[in-house]
């Protein structure tokens, strides 16, 4: 009887331990998100002020992309996107819209994703791994159909709602469904100070969010190192208001700056704009550094696909002041485009084209650089066969998986690629082959025409090629006939196309 109790548990130990191997050995997945970072604003991609050492050894040692676009040119819809697998002609969430305007319930967040809506982080959480996001959301309010703990994620740490994001000394953080008071004295995500000396410490609050975001990342990690995981980090800088800490801010040159920012173009006031601006996106480069010392702690590195992108490009030009862009922010100073046309809220390339790495030792050759063209749709195709999942019917993007791996050096066939967006005066954008197709004012009284950009020899779309590419243009209508479903509350007319977005 003895002999046999020994046995029944030896098997047992045995079949335990095996799970246990089973569950080592599956790929964890870290997807980092940096918010309004433009393509040209990182040291791999040409950046020459700002040292970013971490997200520079995340490209040495992994994938660089050369043409990887955003979702949408803003954040609620680009995140939708790649949360989805579905691009903007077939998305939920096709812009920025204020949930508290269509659900009077909700006090503060954005529209919500629907009960039907699948994210990439339920098949993750289907599949026994732990999920987690520590970041900025954007896709409903804590309690409605479109909550981080109803879309996947077994811990949601962060800002819910992207305009009380605009600060990074909140009066509060939400995990799960509990609002977390950080700070009984908030700094405004919003103010001017149009006289008077304008100091750094007055905008300064007690608490910084993005350290008490980045400390849950790595408990999270520590906590999940002997079972697989998916990681979601929407890290909030370089977002404008121009928070960093005091600290962050004088590692940079005192002569970089000779004019003080008042608020004049939105989001706070800033002594030193361009020291500000250089010290977020510094700061973001040590969340990634912390983030790969976590993994490499927990011994789980060489086990982990870390992706790193943007939500979409840098930020756009202010109206009351043409010295600074929104928020103090001074891209030309900082080349942050580094030549593509146009900005944030735009589907020119520099709205949308963004940096992107992708790192798994031993699976992505080091040092690796590749210009196939890819998306945010591309994005939940890619983690099912990376994690080895059924892909759900309906999704729009392609699996980047054979680039990755070295299978295939470029993608054999792309989907055409589809922005349809219905902010900014509503515009589309339709990506074929080399050809980019554009149009903008969609929803003005007077829309504009077609163009047509050659990006294998004009990244910086100067040369429209419009009148020598009727057929073109053709097809992409035919194409949007087909790819664009009715979305009543982000409506985009398409001259042209029969079926529009409402």
């Amino acid at each position: 009887m003895r002999i046999n109790i020994n046995v029944t548990l030896l098997t047992l130990f045995l079949f335990a331990a095996s799970l246990a191997a089973t569950a080592a050995d599956r790929l964890n997945v870290v997807f980092i998100l940096a918010d309004d970072l433009g393509w040209g604003e990182v040291g791999c991609y040409g950046q020459k002020k700002i040292p970013t050492p971490n997200i520079d050894r995340l490209a040495a040692e992994g994938m660089r992309f050369t043409q990887h676009y955003s979702g949408a040119p803003v954040c609620a819809p680009s995140r939708c996107v790649l949360m989805t697998g579905k691009h903007l002609g077939h998305a939920e969430v096709r812009g920025n819209f204020r949930a508290p305007k269509a659900f009077p319930q909700f006090t503060e967040g954005q529209y919500p994703l629907s009960e039907q809506a699948v994210t990439i982080a339920q098949l993750f959480q289907r599949a026994g791994y732990a999920t987690g996001a520590m970041g900025k959301w954007g896709l409903g309010p804590v309690g409605s159909t479109g909550d981080p703990n109803r879309k996947g994620f077994d811990l949601f740490f962060g800002y819910n709602c992207q305009s009380i994001a605009h600060s990074f000394y909140p009066p509060h953080l939400w995990r799960n469904a509990e609002k977390i008071t950080i700070n009984a004295k908030p700094i405004p995500g919003h103010a001017k100070q149009p006289e008077g000396e304008v100091k750094l410490d007055d905008w300064i609050g007690e608490t910084y969010a993005p350290k008490l975001m980045i400390a849950e990342a790595e408990k999270f990690i520590a906590d999940n190192a002997r079972k697989p995981f998916f990681l979601y980090l929407p890290f909030i800088e370089p977002h404008v208001s121009i928070h960093p800490p005091r600290g962050s801010v004088e590692q940079f040159p005192r002569d970089w700056d000779t004019e003080v920012y008042r608020g004049q173009n939105g989001y706070v006031p800033h002594p030193r704009p361009r020291a500000g601006y250089a010290a977020m996106i510094n700061d973001l480069d040590s969340h990634v550094g912390r983030v790969m010392k976590a993994l490499e702690k927990a011994g789980v590195a060489d086990r982990t696909l870390i992706i790193f992108s943007s939500d979409n490009g840098a930020t756009h030009e202010g109206r009351m002041d043409p010295r600074f862009h929104v928020g103090g922010a001074d891209a030309k100073f900082f080349n942050s485009t580094a030549g593509l046309r146009a900005y944030k809220g735009s589907v020119y390339e520099g709205g949308l084209r963004v940096p992107t790495i992708a790192r798994l030792p031993g699976r992505i050759r080091a040092g690796a650089v590749n210009d196939t063209p890819g998306y945010f749709a591309d994005w939940f195709s890619t983690l099912c066969d990376a994690a080895g999942f059924k892909k759900p019917d309906g999704l729009d993007g392609v699996s980047l998986w054979p680039v990755l791996t070295g299978k295939q050096r470029t993608l054999k066939s792309r989907k055409p690629m589809i922005w349809v967006f219905p902010e900014y005066g509503g515009q589309v954008a339709v990506r074929i082959g080399n050809f980019k197709l554009v149009r903008q004012n969609l929803k003005t009284k007077t829309p504009g025409p077609w163009e047509v950009y050659d990006l294998s020899n004009d990244p910086g779309e100067k040369n429209d090629l419009a009148a020598k590419h009727a057929k073109l243009i053709a097809q992409t209508e035919e194409l949007l006939c087909r790819e664009v479903s009715e979305n009543k509350v982000f409506d985009v007319p398409i001259p042209g196309v029969n079926t529009a977005t409402r």
